[in-house]
């Protein structure tokens, strides 16, 4: 029995376990979107931060990689027990056929487990669901939490994508309007804190008329 885990978020850069092999590629008719909340790692229940989830998309592709565990039942239980731990807000698996660079049509893996979590926020607590782009942005902008702050889960998936050379639209264009949020509240930040003038008062010269002798009573 073999375990293969496709990852399309911070697996990618950060799988966490123990694996014995890994592979560039992508899965079908399925794409990113932050939807899905984090409130104990890179964010608060209060001000939660945006995660990835896979929405069902005809004709989409998603790039990532596939992580196998083949070292035997108790190795693929450890695997489990980390994964299910770490993506505690994914209430679902999912299997899928996984792709190869150059092969399109015949997968070259089949029954890939995947992390994602159910659309409906009856169900899913986590879920957090669409929201305006800027809206988006500065949430992701803003939030952080005791590992971490959202932003550079943003940057880091970013950058992962680029270093397997299969960069993602969605992700490009989400973290350059972080980046123009950033610089705004940058700028905020410094006219508000920025250096206090020295306001110099002239008065000119005062007049000021001679003071009339006192005269002492005497008190006997």
């Amino acid at each position: 029995m073999v375990l293969w885990v496709f990852g399309y978020g911070s697996l990618v850069w950060n799988p966490g376990f123990d694996f014995d092999e890994r592979i560039t590629g992508f899965i079908k008719d399925y794409k990113r979107v932050f939807d899905v909340a984090c409130i104990d790692h890179r964010g608060t229940p209060e001000n939660p931060a945006r995660t990835l989830n896979l929405e069902a998309e005809k004709g989409a592709v998603c790039w990532g990689a596939a992580f196998c565990v083949s070292g035997g039942a108790e190795k693929e239980a450890e695997a489990m027990k980390y994964l299910e731990r770490r993506e505690c807000e994914y209430d679902r698996k999912i299997s899928v056929s996984f792709y190869k660079e150059g092969d399109c049509v015949i997968p070259a893996l089949t029954g890939v487990l995947v992390f994602v979590s159910t659309p409906d926020r009856n169900i899913n607590k986590y879920y957090l669901g669409p929201a305006p782009l800027d809206q988006m942005t500065r949430q992701i902008a803003t939030a952080k939490g005791p590992c971490g702050n959202n932003r550079e889960y943003l940057f880091s998936l970013e950058r992962a994508l680029f270093e397997i050379g299969h960069e993602d639209d969605y992700v490009i264009q989400l973290a350059n309007e972080v980046r123009k949020v950033l610089a705004g509240l940058k700028e905020k930040k410094s006219r508000m804190s920025g250096p206090h003038l020295l306001v110099k008062f002239n008065f000119g010269s005062v007049y000021l008329p001679a003071l009339r002798e006192a005269t002492v009573a005497d008190s006997r």
